[in-house]
C-alpha cells in the first residue's frame, strides 16, 4: 500500500503519473489483485456523505491525485513531486506503455456502444494495443451489475486491466464488489474518460485543467448535471480543507 496525504479523512497518494505508471507494472507482473480510484474534490466530497464510500476508497492500493486542488494541498503539505494524475490521461500513458509490454485491456462502462467506439479508438491510436473486451453495461443497480455471470465474461478473455467508466461513486462501489471475483490484477475507475476520448463529451482545455478550471468548462457544458457538484461540494471542500490545514478540525483516515 502506497503512503497516503490526508484530505478529509481520504489518504490521497503523494505520487507523479510516471509512479503510478510504475506501480501499476509491478502491479501486473506479480497477479497483485488491486483497484486503482482517480479522485477529484467530488470523490473527496461523496466520501464526506458516505461512509461506506470513504472506506472503499481508502481500502484502494492507489487514490491518485486527478483534481488540481488535491496537487496544490499536496504541495501545501510538502509533497512538492506530486503532478496530476488525471483519469484520461492515465489511460493514455498505459495504453502506450502497453503497446511494448503486451497488457491485454478490458473496458467496461460507457453509453451503448461507447465501449466498442473506445476500443476502436485505443486500437488505432496505439497500434499494439491489445483490447480483449468492450462491455458497456445496462443502467441498472450493483445488484444486477455485480454478478457472477458478468465476473465470467471479464475473466474470459484474461485481461491484465480492467477500465471502469460508469461514474463516481457508483465506480468505486463495483470495483470493491467485483474485486474478489475478477482476476485481471488491476481494476482503474477512470469516470468520464470513456466519454472523452470518443469524443461523446468535450475535454477542458489543457490552460484550464492546470489553473484547476476545469470544473467551470465542464459546469457550462452540463449545468444541471453538475451544478451541485461544483456550486455546493467545491465551496464545503475549500472550507473543511481550510479547517483541517489550520488544524482546526480533524479527520481520520479508517
Amino acid at each position: 500500500m502506497l503512503s497516503a496525504i490526508n484530505v478529509l479523512g481520504v489518504g490521497i497518494s503523494p505520487i507523479t503519473m510516471t509512479m503510478a505508471l510504475d506501480q501499476i507494472d509491478q502491479w501486473v507482473s506479480r497477479r497483485d489483485r488491486q483497484y486503482v480510484c482517480v479522485c477529484t474534490v467530488a470523490t473527496i466530497m461523496n466520501c464526506r456523505r458516505a461512509e461506506d464510500l470513504r472506506q472503499i476508497v481508502n481500502r484502494a492500493g492507489m487514490r491518485t491525485p486527478d483534481g488540481m486542488p488535491l496537487v496544490w494541498l499536496a504541495h501545501l503539505r510538502g509533497h512538492r513531486e506530486v503532478t496530476r494524475v488525471y483519469g484520461p490521461d492515465l489511460m493514455l500513458a498505459l495504453m502506450a506503455r502497453s503497446a511494448a509490454r503486451g497488457y491485454r485491456h478490458y473496458l467496461y462502462g460507457g453509453g451503448p456502444g461507447i465501449a466498442q467506439r473506445l476500443a476502436r479508438v485505443m486500437t488505432g491510436r496505439f497500434p499494439g494495443v491489445s483490447v480483449v473486451g468492450a462491455q458497456s453495461p445496462p443502467f441498472a443497480p450493483l445488484e444486477e451489475l455485480c454478478t457472477p455471470d458478468a465476473a465470467a465474461a471479464i475473466n474470459g478473455p484474461n485481461p491484465d486491466i480492467v477500465w471502469v467508466g460508469i461514474g463516481n461513486p457508483k465506480q468505486e462501489r463495483w470495483m470493491a464488489r467485483m474485486r474478489p471475483h475478477l482476476l485481471a490484477p488491476v481494476l482503474i475507475g477512470v469516470g468520464a474518460a470513456f466519454d472523452f476520448h470518443t469524443g461523446q463529451k468535450p475535454q477542458a482545455p489543457r490552460w484550464m485543467q492546470r489553473g484547476g478550471l476545469e470544473w467551470l468548462f465542464r459546469l457550462f457544458h452540463e449545468p444541471r448535471r453538475l451544478g451541485r457538484r461544483y456550486l455546493v461540494d467545491n465551496p464545503w471542500f475549500l472550507y473543511e480543507a481550510a479547517l483541517q490545514t489550520l488544524g482546526l478540525k480533524r479527520f481520520e483516515i479508517p
